[in-house]
């Protein structure tokens, strides 16, 4: 009989161990939802006290005084019950540090009394002792639950509690047995049968416990892939709309800038065009005089043509920076982007009376879409010489530099200006952040910041030696 009830306990072990070895295989493959530390830890416990039990009615002669592994048994059955319970109430709020240690005394507590009652103690009384404690762990256990399964039902917990409750009812039938019994049972052989099924019974619904506890973690890990696949299908949305964002500002920010430099557009393609005029009316005059020689036909005809050329120069610049077409890269001299977006803001900067001062090193040539640095450097340009034209300095100088660094090109746009306000200054690049003194900084320095990143590099904002306002961008050679 001994051999019959020890393997009892050997099989619900090795069922116990099968499902924390599988739990811990699968604890291993996959972070999204951790199980809790409670229930693990009351797995183990219960897998070692149940082998160290089964181990124990092996070698017991006299059921009123078992050996001392009964002690160390039982003390791991009350641990494992206290992590259980702890693993319940955690589902409804977090465990105090206060719970913890009352919980830890009781433990200290607990294993100098069974050894106390296992000395001087009857089968009777220790089994008795045991019901009532588990009895009223698993009363407290199912209240847990049913508080839980009120805010958030789930069908694991269901089980659960079903679980516990029949734990309760086999407890309480295994007390009803003992005292029934008269108090008599010496030799294991007169353990009642009923008290041996009721009690591996009561640890079968325990063993069925840990395998809804197991249940209810890979519910949690069901459910929050489910949530990860919504949240992505949202982060996916929001990145289009995003992108659709950014898109619209673009268009808004050329749109905006166009209003910005019609004046300079007028101003420097009426130069090329009044030039063209006067030397119509010059060839006008002459051919009504009968005068005109081909010397001078050629000289007006070369002059013509030059204008020509400048102001379709002057066009396909301005094509180039605002035209909506598909992005390309290609390999670029900065030197000549930069000289070329000067050209079309030379007007305002002669209106303006800015000194321009070129520092111009660099010699590596940058993969980049031509028209979105154009973009970048109008708008620093344009910046500056706002800044500038409300600027208290008497000084006026817009100085830019460019040279070669480790991986790329560096150019910076400075200007004598007033700078920036300290407390603007950790904002500069945000969306919609303005300056009080410059008030088309708020979409500009964002979306300059924004075509920088697309490639790979940099842009920062730092207060200029001797004052003024000083950006500095890094783009990768590659």
């Amino acid at each position: 009989m001994k051999l019959l009830i020890a393997l009892y306990f050997y099989i619900l072990a090795t069922i116990q161990l099968g499902l924390l070895l599988g739990v811990y295989h699968y604890y291993r493959s996959q972070n999204r939802v951790r199980p809790s530390p409670y229930w693990m830890w009351s797995l183990v416990v219960s897998v070692f006290a149940l082998a160290t039990f089964g181990t124990g009615i092996l070698t017991i002669e006299d059921v009123a005084k078992p050996e001392f592994n009964f002690t160390i048994a039982n003390s791991l059955f009350y641990v494992a019950a206290i992590l259980q319970l702890l693993f319940c109430r955690s589902l409804n709020k977090p465990i105090s540090q206060r719970l913890k240690y009352a919980f830890a005394l009781s433990v200290l507590i607990f294993i100098p009394f069974f050894e106390w009652m296992r000395i001087t103690g009857t089968f009777e009384s220790r089994t008795s002792v045991i019901c009532l404690i588990t009895g009223s762990f698993f009363i407290w256990q199912i209240l847990q639950l049913r508080e839980k399964r009120r805010a958030t039902p789930s069908r694991q917990l269901m089980y659960l509690q079903y679980a516990t409750t029949a734990e309760l009812f086999f407890a309480i039938g295994r007390l009803s047995v003992v005292i029934a019994s008269g108090f008599t049972i010496r030799q294991v052989e007169q353990i009642p049968q009923l008290l041996i099924l009721l009690t591996i019974t009561q640890i079968v619904m325990n063993t069925l416990a840990y395998i809804a506890i197991g249940g209810y973690w890979s519910e949690r890990i069901a459910l929050a892939s489910a949530n990860s696949q919504v949240e992505n299908e949202e982060i996916k949305s929001l990145l289009l709309e995003r992108e659709n964002l950014i898109s619209n500002l673009l268009k808004a920010n050329k749109t905006a800038a166009t209003g910005a430099l019609s004046a300079s557009i007028a101003h420097e393609l009426n130069q090329p065009l009044g030039a063209s005029q006067l030397n119509i009316q010059f060839l006008q005059k002459k051919f009504s005089e009968g005068h005109l020689s081909n010397e001078q036909t050629q000289e007006v005809l070369n002059a013509l043509l030059a204008d020509n050329r400048r102001a379709s120069n002057i066009i396909q610049s301005l094509r180039s920076i605002f035209s909506d077409g598909k992005i390309e890269v290609e390999r670029i001299d900065i030197k000549l982007l930069i000289e070329a977006v000067l050209q079309i803001t030379k007007p305002e900067i002669q209106a303006q009376h800015i000194q321009v001062v070129l520092r111009l090193n660099s010699s590596a040539y940058v993969n980049i879409n031509r028209g979105e640095i154009q973009q970048v450097l109008l708008n620093l340009i344009n910046n500056a010489i706002q800044a500038l034209s409300i600027s208290t300095n008497a000084s006026r100088s817009l100085e830019i530099q460019s040279e070669d660094m480790p991986g790329g090109i560096q150019f910076i746009v400075r200007d004598s200006g007033d700078g920036v306000p300290l407390d603007a200054q950790p904002h500069l690049f945000e969306l919609l952040s303005s300056t009080s003194k410059c008030s088309g900084m708020g979409l500009g320095l964002w979306l300059c910041h924004h075509i920088v990143s697309r490639h790979g590099g940099s842009i920062r904002y730092q207060d200029a030696t001797g004052g003024g306002a000083e950006f500095v961008i890094f783009l990768p050679s590659n």
